[in-house]
């Protein structure tokens, strides 16, 4: 009887889900149909007079906007999604802002802070955007519980700034931290065999040393204050402050409550109705204020030709094969560029790089199809938040690159790592592992063995070799000596201000100004943008990759600190090949 009923309610629970996936899928090919029927070249867009744009900044911030995805609603509801926060697309977010600009039904912008999740060059961009807004003589307020300190350094470029009376505001500087595992390594007999070239190339030091090397926290130290110093510069021009000053506030620790920031970081202290009157008023609107949400403006657009700039997006780590769109895969994006550069109605490329880097390989293959590209229309990179060791390789043989002055980049080096379980096995678990080989080094690779003298200098030779290839193709394609690349390479990491000194960048500046370069450098005054590669398909993304993220929030949720420790283990055991990849995984606080 038990099975039966189980079977019975099994079946009934089927049934359910079934239902709400299909039902979820037709309003998904609705409302894309519906969308593409309304895809017109020039779109009708009724906004009331007095309107405010709000943006309400709460969750991830990425370079490209999603698609309208299907599965959408079911995420937020399974027991499988878990809660998963909207993302917007940074490319969608400053077009609207650029829209709102010249808009004359929308007086303001009100920024509505939450818990933002953006890089540092990502908030630069963003920050950009409204400055140039806030240039057209309309307002941009802004209002928070609790600022953190790259959500004030957003919310600067406002008109006003608010601040709840009981919230909070975080000003202390920037900081960044290491994990090193050496010593847990040792207590449980795992040893990290380490291939490499750069003395900066700080990516194996957590397995091999118990801190920082000298080289190591120099290089952090100076990226880390150049990112710094570009966010003192900005408030201090925005907000009208010195910059002493501001070093002082955060050496002192002198801003705790929201009342010591009051005349010297935020306009008032308000509670968010108090915030809603003032603009209400600001924009002779009546009793509230009419906002228009992201989402729900439309900005009026008007063809501008058949000429085309294809914008290519890089994001993520780099790997062979296809990747998605949160993984760099070779095969994918070199196809994206590939297919950028045979379309004759394409005049030039952008590729959009936002990455760590990744397999040194798969970083190649991209690397050809750019200078392939090069050969018959302009190419220029648009660096974001990382472009760094594998996302510069592929970046460096462009014509022309523009970085954000705190865009992490460089890291010119190579390694790679092998792990020997040997000893875990044998004096953990006291197991035994025996070989049979047909040759002297047939086994070479196996991680229950440590490698022989010979076997590490033929490794460390293809890591030479590649870091070799890397400084040549840097030196190719930024038109500077090898040797000169070698000496600011070494894995070394650089601020995008500290890149352009050194000349691995040729500009400052965000999507927009090498979207206007690439247009420049193609002759043209009319052209449409389309973006490449073409975005993975819901379906694929949500449920081919579900099994991979239930495994990781269950590890989360039952080993909390820990966690770090599995997924840095997790790397080395399956880290394969040669790799030119960041130093570290950066966060900056």
């Amino acid at each position: 009887m038990k099975q039966f009923f189980g079977a019975f309610f099994g079946s009934i629970l089927g049934i359910i889900i079934s239902t709400v996936l299909v039902v979820v899928v037709l309003i998904g090919i609705v409302k894309s149909s519906i969308s593409k029927v309304d895809d017109k070249d020039e779109t009708e867009v009724s906004i009331k007079n007095n309107s405010i744009l709000k943006l309400t900044l709460d969750g991830p911030i990425v370079d490209r906007d999603l698609e309208d995805d299907p599965l959408k609603e079911l995420k937020k509801i399974s027991p499988l999604g878990g809660n998963e926060q909207d993302s917007k697309g940074l490319n969608k977010l400053t077009e609207k802002i650029k829209a709102a600009k010249t808009d004359d039904n929308i007086k303001g912008i009100y920024l509505y802070f939450k818990s933002l999740q953006a890089g540092f060059a990502t908030t630069e961009e963003l920050r950009n955007a409204l400055i140039d807004f806030k240039s057209s003589g309309k307002f941009i307020y802004s209002y928070a519980e609790v600022f953190g300190q790259r959500e004030y350094y957003l919310a600067s470029a406002s008109s006003k700034i608010f601040l709840n009376p009981q919230g909070g505001m975080e000003w202390k500087g920037l900081s960044t931290s290491i994990m090193f595992f050496k010593k847990m390594f040792d207590k449980v007999g795992l040893d990290v065999q380490i291939f490499r070239h750069g003395k900066f190339k700080s990516a194996v030091e957590p397995f091999m040393v118990e801190k920082m090397s000298d080289a190591n926290r120099y290089q952090t130290e100076t990226f880390l204050n150049s990112i710094w110093e570009s966010m003192l510069k900005g408030i201090a021009e925005q907000r009208k402050v010195s910059i002493p000053d501001l070093q002082a506030w955060a050496n002192n620790l002198s801003i705790q409550f929201p009342e010591d920031a009051v005349g010297k970081l935020i306009d008032a202290i308000a509670y968010e109705d108090e915030v809603l009157s003032e603009l209400a008023k600001k924009s002779n609107s009546g009793d509230k204020p009419n906002f228009i949400s992201l989402g729900s403006y439309s900005e009026k657009t008007k063809s501008k030709g058949t000429d085309k700039i294809a914008v290519v997006y890089a994001i993520g780590g780099i790997e062979s094969g296809q990747g998605d769109d949160e993984t760099i895969g070779s095969d994918r994006i070199a196809k994206a560029i590939k297919d950028a550069r045979n379309d004759e109605k394409i005049k030039a490329i952008v590729l959009r790089v936002n990455s760590p880097g990744g397999s040194a390989l798969a970083s190649d293959v991209i690397w050809r199809e750019v200078t392939l590209a090069k050969k018959q229309k302009p190419v220029i990179v648009s660096m974001g938040d990382l472009a760094a060791s594998g996302g510069y390789y592929i970046s460096c043989a462009a014509d022309y690159i523009f970085a954000q002055p705190n865009t992490i980049t460089g890291s010119i080096g190579v390694f790679g790592m092998m792990p020997n379980f040997q000893k875990i096995v044998e004096e953990k678990l006291y197991i035994h592992i025996d070989s049979v080989n047909t040759n002297q080094h047939s086994d070479l690779g196996s991680t229950f063995r440590p490698v022989s003298k010979t076997e590490y200098d033929y490794i460390q030779s293809g890591v030479e070799k590649v870091y070799d290839v890397f400084t040549k193709r840097v030196a190719d394609g930024r038109g500077m000596k090898q040797s000169d690349v070698d000496s600011i390479g070494q894995g070394r990491v650089w601020s995008g201000n500290d890149a352009l000194k050194i000349k691995l960048v040729d500009e400052l500046g965000g999507l927009d100004k090498a979207i206007a370069f690439a247009a420049k450098k193609a002759k043209l005054d009319n052209y449409k943008i389309v973006d490449f590669p073409k975005m993975t398909n819901p379906f694929d993304k949500w449920l081919g990759k579900k099994e991979m993220d239930v495994e990781n929030k269950i590890m989360k949720l039952h080993f909390g600190e820990a966690y770090p420790l599995l997924m840095k283990l997790k790397t080395v055991v399956k880290s394969k090949g040669v790799q030119a990849r960041l130093p570290f995984e950066i966060s900056i606080n």
